[in-house]
Formats: structure tokens, sequence, C-alpha cells
């Protein structure tokens, strides 16, 4: 465990300098250009890798029963207004694929799919806001500031 922290420590202090990057004209900027704060930081890791672990949990018995049996989570990611703090989008996007192994040749065949699964956020969400709801044990279930909605829910709409 100390080791994790550490590294998370490190990843921290890797992207701290990235808060003063954005030019003049750029409006929004990923979360890592955006956050000024250790804590910013630590929420939004502890954030993504909760939301990853809930997915992992549940995708068995849901989104990965049929063709596309390993779904795996990529990446979340959010566009921050530089100044207010305020949410453009969120986004996490998945991939998967299916293969077939050909027998009289040996070949295997390769389908793939990816998705891009909008997250369900009221406008004007910011995202301290959304750090704040999804700072509990079960971040895909947690609802969403200023909506009835969950990160599930809008897994279930787009996969």
């Amino acid at each position: 465990m100390h080791r994790i922290r550490t590294l998370a420590g490190l990843a921290i202090a890797a992207l701290l300098p990235l808060a003063a990057s954005a030019g003049p004209g750029e409006d929004y900027v990923d979360t890592s250009a955006y956050f000024s704060t250790e804590a910013q930081y630590e929420g939004w890791f502890t954030a993504t890798r909760g939301l990853r672990h809930d997915f992992d949990q549940i995708c068995g018995d849901t989104f990965c029963e049929g063709e596309y049996s390993n779904i795996e989570s990529l990446r979340f990611r959010c566009s921050v207004h530089r100044v207010s703090g305020r949410i453009g989008m969120c986004t996490w996007v998945f991939a998967a694929s299916h293969e077939e192994i050909a027998p009289a040749t040996g070949r295997i065949g390769v389908q793939r799919a990816f998705w891009q699964c909008r997250t369900p956020l009221a406008p004007g969400t910011t995202i301290d806001e959304l750090l704040a709801a999804l700072a509990v044990d079960e971040p895909l279930y947690a609802p969403l500031p200023s909506t009835g909605r969950t990160m599930m829910d809008g897994l279930i709409d787009c996969l």
C-alpha cells in the first residue's frame, strides 16, 4: 500500500506544473491542466480507480456477456473550463474484441469494438462537485450532482 501511495504521489507531483499550461484562448482543458491542488489530483485518481474497479466487478454479469466478453475500460476523461471549473464534457472510453480461429488455417480473425460513453452530467456541474460525488465506496452508483442519474446509467445508455 505504501508503494502505491508513493507512486500516486509521484504521479501527482509530475502533473502539478501542467496546471498553468493553458494558453490564451484555450477555454477548456483536461483535468490535469486544471487541477491546482494535491487533493484534487488525489480525488481524481481515487475516483477513476474506483470507477474502473466497479466496472470490472459487474462487467461479467452485465455488459461483458455475449459477443464481447472482454470489454476493458481505457480511460475516463473530462474537459474543464479553465476559469470557472465547469465541466464541458466527460467521456469514458472502452474497447473490446471478439476473436475466431479458422480451423483450416489457424488464422485468427479479430473484430474490434470501441465505445465512447458520455457521462450524464447536469449543465454547469463543476469538476469539484463531480469529485465530491464520486468520493464514495462505489462511485459507479453514486448520484451525480443535480441529477438522479449515475455513471452506471450512462453506461447502460452506451454499452
